[in-house]
């Protein structure tokens, strides 16, 4: 299934942690939190500004974001965990 955001919309994979620290210790899922990162998977067409001219997107697919802990809406496509955010809501790219 292909999925097309629409206007200023962003679909995002999150990047979930491992279930093992650095220290070796092992994180239980009831203590594991949201991930505040992911992958983007899907633009959409783009916010438009009060002259109806398109605004063009900060990010584009496959760059690493950082993201809200609590926010977007959460979708399943496919058995797949997803989130859609607007441009806005996104904190930055990660730069490796």
């Amino acid at each position: 299934m292909k999925i097309q955001p629409l206007g200023d919309r962003i679909l995002v994979e999150p990047i979930k942690e491992g279930d093992v620290k650095k220290g070796g210790i092992i994180i239980p899922d009831t203590a594991k939190e949201k991930p505040t990162q992911g992958k983007v998977i899907a633009i959409g067409t783009g916010k438009l500004d009060d002259n109806g001219k398109v605004i063009p997107f900060h990010v584009k697919k496959g760059d690493k974001v950082l993201m809200p802990r609590y926010g977007g809406s959460e979708v399943k496509i496919n058995d797949k965990e997803y989130q859609i955010f607007r441009e806005d809501d996104l904190f930055g790219i990660i730069q490796d």
